[in-house]
């Protein structure tokens, strides 16, 4: 996993390059300023991934670390409804100097860890699988929520739907009854389909659209229609993959990244990576970040920690749902929600909750591997045992065999 992890790091910081260098000179800075922030983030996030594999994950299951995460969290993000910077419409920001904290992100990785732990406990796995999943789980589930309300009135929408997306794929593999879970999502696609779209469609139809996140909605209902509004975005981003074809104009040479592409460098930096690299550069991409997620569900798959099994389906849905929220935005398939790809796109935080994910993911990996050896050494020693004590009843049985035939001659 580390191979393609540090293969898109390097892909990341090379187009954050191409795709900010515009961008950078229109802000008054140097051409190479967004790459140094990049490169510096790359090296924190490396030293993340060293420290999460290093640590010993016992720390993790303590219940003081998940009272005070979620305390600390929840007074961190009511703190920013009132006092947060407001960055694209979403007061989900901490400002240290030129430094951008958002906490939405470490959310991702807290809950991920908190709700392996709480499923991962030995007292709950019998009731869990007895009938009583609602009783054991109601607590940290409504706590959850609250967090995840807390990250919507921001509002994130992207993060939010993100983070369910991660606890409802960890609760279905802890034992939850998948025929109310078959109930649950598709009665929130028929309300997607029979309420939320064709409430976007009669919204799309104003003309005048004040609020930012209706003005959103606008744009992925009809871009072409607001193309010098809402629209310029994904109107600019359907250019920039339309000129790149398969094999892309060339790194360096987009014409999008130059003042008509907004935010070419975090959100929709996959148009830059399509226009300058084509499909086969996405396909590598994805092909990478795929590999990190399949690698992930296989492990979880051969754990045999319940701890271990649900992070490793909480990480492997995070790289995936995040990947597939940024490029359904960029292509059009999904509202434009300002979520990041994987690895990629320009940001600290992102990159700080992706490698806090990443080393405890390795980490997992290397316990799973320790107690097969493990498990292989001590079969090796018993059938060792077996086989030697086999040999020694043979040979006792020989003894007495030729003893028995000695007397028998003797007689």
């Amino acid at each position: 996993m580390i191979v393609p992890y540090l293969i898109l790091c390097a892909i990341g910081i090379v187009m954050v390059y191409s795709a900010s260098s515009n961008v950078a000179v229109e802000n008054g800075t140097t051409p190479s300023a967004y790459l140094v922030r990049q490169a510096f983030w790359v090296v924190i996030g490396l030293g993340i991934t060293i420290f999460m594999t290093a640590m010993n994950t016992r720390y993790l299951h303590y219940k003081q670390f998940y009272w005070i995460g979620m305390i600390l969290l929840d007074c961190v993000l009511i703190w920013l409804l009132a006092a947060g910077k407001t960055i694209n419409g979403a007061s989900g920001w901490i400002s240290f100097g030129p430094i951008n904290i958002q906490p939405a992100e470490f959310v991702k990785f807290f809950l991920i860890v908190a709700t392996a732990s709480r499923l991962g406990r030995r007292s709950d796995e019998k009731p869990m699988l007895s009938g009583h999943w609602w009783g054991i789980n109601a607590k940290p589930i409504i706590l959850s929520a609250f967090m995840i309300g807390l990250v919507l009135v921001q509002p994130d929408m992207g993060s939010a739907v993100i983070i369910t997306g991660i606890l409802v794929m960890m609760y279905l593999g802890s034992g939850f009854s998948y025929k109310l879970m078959l109930a649950i999502v598709g009665s929130g696609i028929a309300f997607y389909f029979c309420v939320l779209l064709p409430i976007m469609f009669k919204i799309g139809k104003a003309t005048n659209v004040s609020n930012y996140k209706l003005a959103r909605i606008v744009a992925f209902v009809d871009p072409f229609g607001h193309q010098s509004g809402s629209g310029l975005q994904l109107v600019n981003s359907y250019y920039a993959i339309s000129n790149g074809g398969l094999f892309g104009v060339g790194l360096g040479n987009s014409i999008q990244k130059r003042g008509y592409l907004p935010e070419p460098n975090t959100d929709f930096i996959m148009s830059i990576i399509s226009e300058e690299l084509g499909l086969i550069g996405i396909i590598i991409i994805l092909c990478l970040l795929a590999f990190i997620v399949c690698r992930a569900i296989y492990i979880g798959i051969h754990s045999e920690n319940t701890f271990n099994i649900m992070v490793c389906y909480g990480v492997a849905t995070y790289f995936a749902l995040q990947a597939f929220v940024n490029i359904g935005g960029v292509v059009g398939f999904l509202p434009i929600t300002g979520v990041t790809f994987p690895f990629i796109s320009y940001g600290g935080s992102s990159m700080m909750s992706l490698t806090l994910c990443l080393g405890l993911l390795i980490n997992v990996s290397a316990q799973e591997k320790n107690c097969k050896k493990k498990g292989a050494v001590n079969n090796a020693g018993n059938s060792r045992k077996r086989r030697f004590s086999r040999l020694r009843v043979q040979f006792k049985t020989g003894t007495a065999i030729k003893t028995v035939w000695a007397r028998c001659v003797r007689f």
